[in-house]
């Protein structure tokens, strides 16, 4: 959040909600404050819920994500299946919801609208009101929540991500080593000073290491997939890949490869 008030270093525009209730009752400015705080979350969680790798799957390949690889919808699971383009594509789009969750926050309620809004965006991603509750696992979107509120702080997370990918090749055990360094990194950078930076930071690291769960079975029995910047995987990697998520069905379909065709 740092970052964000250092544009506006007289809050005149973010958290401008507080600004309109330091004049009135106590009543009246509890009330207006509550009910910012919940738009906010509202806003965010419905923008979160426009999860872009479902969305791009359906309009540009005609197919769901969720019923091939590991059947999530997310970043990883799109480059596995699509590549590339499809990867970018669902990049851009939960960055920019992130992006618009965190701004409308930061305007409403400042440095505490911004963490709300990042968070209930990130669980909108997760839990999608629009397609039955079954999301992504919020690596990008709260990535990109700290991104916007905290460039340093990204960037310390972002190294670790890194350095774990590249030993290991593992995108889930990259992402929970990020997860469970976030709190530890707010912590050491700034200790005591801001709790709720803090209890946001442990929020968001819990959520991200409990969607992770069955990723850290499969690294536990060496069954995990390693990422690979390939174009495409061959159909019979994908048919090899983790089991798909929270559904006991874990046959796949995905999309024929012209060596398939070639077959038939």
């Amino acid at each position: 959040m740092r970052y964000l008030f250092q544009l506006d270093p007289e809050h005149k525009v973010l958290g401008f909600i507080y600004g309109i209730a330091t004049d009135m009752s106590v009543p009246a400015r509890n009330a207006l404050i509550i009910t910012a705080w919940v738009l906010c979350a509202v806003i965010a969680y419905l923008l979160g819920s426009l999860n872009s790798a479902i969305i791009v799957s359906r309009y540009k390949y005609k197919q769901d994500i969720r019923s091939f690889g590991s059947g999530n919808a997310g970043l990883t699971n799109m480059h596995r299946v699509y590549g590339k383009d499809g990867a970018v594509y669902t990049l851009i789009g939960d960055i920019a919801k992130q992006l618009v969750s965190v701004i409308v926050g930061s305007l409403l309620l400042g440095r505490s609208g911004a963490y709300l809004a990042g968070a209930f965006c990130m669980i909108g991603h997760i839990f999608p009101v629009y397609y039955r509750f079954k999301g992504g696992k919020g690596v990008l979107t709260a990535a990109t929540m700290i991104l916007i509120i905290d460039p340093m702080i990204f960037a310390v997370l972002f190294v670790i991500f890194a350095l774990v990918l590249i030993f290991t090749k593992y995108v889930s055990l990259s992402s929970i080593i990020a997860a469970i360094s976030y709190p530890a990194v707010i912590r050491i950078a700034y200790g005591m000073e801001h709790p709720f930076e803090l209890f946001f930071a442990l929020f968001t690291g819990c959520v991200v290491i409990f969607m992770h769960r069955t990723n850290i079975f499969r690294l536990f029995n060496n069954q995990e997939s390693k990422f690979s910047f390939r174009k495409k995987p061959e159909t019979q990697e994908i048919l090899d890949m983790e089991d798909k998520e929270n559904d006991s069905d874990n046959t796949y379909y995905p999309p024929a490869t012209k060596k398939n065709k070639k077959k038939k």
